[in-house]
């Protein structure tokens, strides 16, 4: 008696659909969607925030109108870029306390750098050099010497704010009050909106797309989640550290530049002390857990595991 074999089909498995013949995924009610999107966990934050504004708004009418909310947004300017690459260091499962440090070392060179060439570029190109150079230091110190990264940055927190009082001997440094670009960074504007803001936006539009759209995005959330299953995925996890660091450092650098343009000096503290403590916490609130690999910008496919993860990065 023979047996007869039962045909294999090859044909894909399509998704889940419901009697009208809809995909699963497009029976999500929008308001599921949207606080999926949004995140539940900041669903409280979000409702405290907004009853804290509509008291002050309340009790203040003048806290709505378009000068009082431009100066608001020109004084969280700093803080708002140390947090977006603090978000991306957290994702990444590490934590740097330094960049308040890296701030006002920058802050210092760059103010000094101007004052010895007359040029406001060279000041900007070598606070931003110094700045990257920081955070290889970091990532190096964390990578090569296998420290954690909270005693490593608390090391180089100590370090280059001690440099940064070396170099300036603990006084403000230079004058940058008359030069144009500094004046523009300082209390230009573009379309009406102050500069500060239009840098602060592009650092964090230029990081969610990072974060949401790309392999390297990926692979943070990746290595934040599962650091093993990473390094078994290929994906080379001294590599990610050393560069996020360094951009960390390099954006850390422009936060000192633009603390140098509002004061009209390089601080080597005033304008930095406390930057680091104040971006870890607005970064924890955005969002990003303090254990890694999860945050306000998340990426496709899961931060957990490596699939889609390059091999090759």
């Amino acid at each position: 008696m023979t047996r007869k074999d039962t045909p294999v089909s090859t044909t894909a498995t399509s998704p889940k659909t419901d009697p009208r013949g809809a995909p699963e995924d497009d029976r999500i009610p929008p308001l599921k969607r949207f606080v999926t999107a949004i995140g539940v966990q900041n669903i409280s934050l979000i409702i405290a925030i907004a009853i804290v504004v509509a008291i002050i708004g309340i009790q203040n009418p003048l806290f709505f109108t378009v000068p009082n909310l431009k100066v608001i947004g020109t004084a969280i300017a700093i803080v708002g870029l140390l947090a977006v690459v603090q978000t991306i260091v957290i994702i990444l499962g590490a934590l740097d306390i330094s960049v308040g440090s890296i701030a006002g070392l920058t802050s210092v060179t760059s103010a000094m750098i101007f004052t010895s060439t007359s040029s406001a570029a060279l000041g900007v190109l070598g606070a931003v050099a110094i700045g990257v150079a920081c955070g290889l230091v970091n990532g190096c110190i964390i990578v090569f010497g296998r420290v954690n990264p909270v005693i490593a940055t608390l090391a180089t927190l100590a370090a280059f704010k001690g440099i940064a009082q070396l170099i300036s001997d603990g006084r403000a440094q230079g004058y940058t009050g008359a030069d144009p670009f500094f004046v523009f960074l300082a209390r230009g504007t573009l379309l009406g909106i102050p500069t500060l803001i239009w840098v602060l936006v592009l650092v964090a539009v230029l990081a969610h797309v990072v974060l949401r759209y790309t392999t390297i995005g990926r692979n943070i959330y990746a290595v934040g989640g599962n650091n093993i299953a990473s390094r078994l995925g290929g994906i080379n996890i001294n590599r990610y550290i050393i560069g996020v660091y360094m951009v960390t450092g390099a954006v850390a650098a422009i936060a000192g530049i633009l603390i140098t343009a509002r004061t009209g000096s390089g601080q080597p503290i005033s304008g930095s002390e406390g930057l680091e403590l104040q971006a870890i916490t607005a970064a924890a609130l955005g969002g990003a857990a303090l254990k890694g690999g999860k945050g306000p910008s998340p990426a496709p496919s899961s931060p957990s595991s490596c699939s889609g993860c390059s091999r090759t990065a």
